[in-house]
């Protein structure tokens, strides 16, 4: 069994990333902290929490929408070693990589299909 800080942050299927952006920052005061073509993700209001905006039009609003969930690792270490863990419960490996150098990532399918991140920050 691989020990996590928790489940740490949410990714939401949103129709426009920048609305959803600047309600949260208005509303709880998060923080932006990385972007992408389809995504923003923001920090708070805890001191590990994350909100993911991803644009899925189809998904967005719905119940359901929820894209993703994520688990932040206590070491980048751990990325190999949680991968292996997943894949020895019934998961598969969907994608890995890196947000930045020593920021390690793996992406999750759970036997039903659920999407998981694992991760290190």
């Amino acid at each position: 069994m691989i020990k996590t800080r928790g489940l740490t942050h949410l990714a939401l299927a949103v129709r426009d990333p920048y609305r959803s952006l600047r309600f949260y920052e208005k509303f709880l005061g998060v923080k932006e902290y990385y972007r992408d073509e389809n995504s923003i993700q923001v920090q708070g209001p805890g001191s590990y929490d994350v909100i993911a905006f991803e644009r899925d039009t189809k998904m967005a609003g719905k119940r359901g929408g929820i894209a993703h969930f994520g688990f932040r690792l206590r070491s980048p270490k751990d990325i190999e070693t949680a991968v292996k863990e997943a894949q020895k419960a019934g998961g598969k490996v969907l994608r890995t990589g890196e947000f930045a150098p020593r920021f390690p990532f793996a992406y999750i399918s759970d036997p039903h299909g659920y999407e998981i991140e694992i991760w290190f920050e």
